[in-house]
């Protein structure tokens, strides 16, 4: 990066993202409710809270690029993406991150690796993702994998008599659980969950299974069987099990290392700063800019230089900090997502 655009990019404060809404048939309210969603979208089954992909755009909410497309401006300003992802081959944004509401099970499906995806799906990327869950119900469950290892013609036959179920892998899922989905693994979240995620930038889904659902038509949504088979794992998978996740402590704050992969890192951050007389100190580093998800309570975020501009954040939430800014000040009893490359 280049002298004059680094002051450019120390001197831009963070600032909120306005998402791109999705009304699959599975959604529901608790995005509204919950996360005061103000949309007249029926259902809301996910929100695109910081997102390039032209599927859905997430806009800039607050400071100088407010209106404007996040793409268009990370265009404009490559820089803001930091060095990680462009020495990696990104020229965009490399990842998407969203709340995503089950109201009702969504359906068996499955993503391609980078490398199908590129030779099969006009070089798009493939799609590998991790969720942390913000709620679920007393019996809410995913499903991941297979419980023992299934061949091709057993699969067919599983989808067209409509046994599938029986062969997948269901997991019991709690409040404040972590899942890392790799590409390749047969997946579905169930109904009940509430789910930040974060993933690749991409929006290739292969579905095997839909419980022979309608849409708002009626009409069957598409499956995918043949590319299904071709990227799917199809050996038993291991039952997940939730990682060993390790607090470290700074003033006003703590944070913990949710999951890491080549390309995404998530940590939680719980933030509480009301009974300390010192805010809680936050930058980037040149390598990556970073995104806070608030996932619970509220807070502020302030210019250490002057202390002039100060940016309010709300559960629901989504803020991008460019990479290698300032020190920045926060305040507030809250839990962010902190997402980074």
């Amino acid at each position: 990066m280049s002298r004059v655009d680094a002051e450019n990019n120390a001197s831009v404060m963070p600032f909120l993202l306005k998402p791109a809404e999705k009304d699959y048939l599975w959604g529901g309210r608790r995005l509204k409710d919950d996360f005061c969603k103000d949309t007249d979208t029926t259902p809301l089954a996910e929100t695109w809270e910081c997102s390039t992909h032209p599927d859905g755009v997430s806009m800039v909410a607050s400071g100088e690029y407010k209106g404007r497309l996040l793409s268009d401006v990370l265009k404009e300003h490559p820089e803001y993406l930091g060095t990680h992802p462009r020495e990696n081959g990104y020229d965009d944004l490399p990842i998407l991150v969203k709340f995503i509401d089950a109201d009702s099970d969504l359906s068996v499906q499955v993503h391609p690796t980078d490398e199908y995806a590129m030779e099969h799906e006009n070089g798009q990327r493939g799609k590998t993702e991790m969720w942390y869950v913000i709620d679920a119900a007393p019996d809410t469950s995913l499903i991941y994998g297979f419980r023992h290892s299934i061949t091709a013609d057993k699969l067919k036959k599983a989808v067209n008599d409509g046994t599938l179920t029986r062969y997948l892998q269901k997991v019991k899922v709690h409040k404040d659980d972590v899942f890392f989905i790799e590409a390749g693994t047969v997946h579905a979240i169930g109904s009940g969950a509430v789910i930040a995620e974060v993933q690749e930038n991409s929006n290739l889904t292969y579905r095997l299974y839909d419980y022979d659902r309608v849409d708002k038509n009626g009409n069957k949504r598409e499956l995918h069987i043949d590319k299904a088979l071709d990227v799917m794992n199809m050996s038993g998978a291991s039952e997940p099990k939730q990682p060993m996740r390790v607090l470290k402590f700074r003033p006003g704050y703590a944070t913990e290392l949710l999951g890491r992969c080549k390309y995404f890192q998530m940590e939680r951050m719980m933030l509480n700063t009301e009974r300390i007389k010192q805010m809680a100190g936050i930058k980037t580093e040149a390598n990556s800019f970073a995104v806070l998800l608030c996932v619970d309570g509220c807070g502020i975020i302030t210019d250490s230089c002057d202390g002039k501009e100060v940016l309010p954040f709300f559960k629901g939430d989504c803020i991008f900090i460019p990479a290698d800014s300032d020190e920045m000040l926060l305040h507030g009893n809250s839990t962010l997502l902190k997402i980074s490359c």
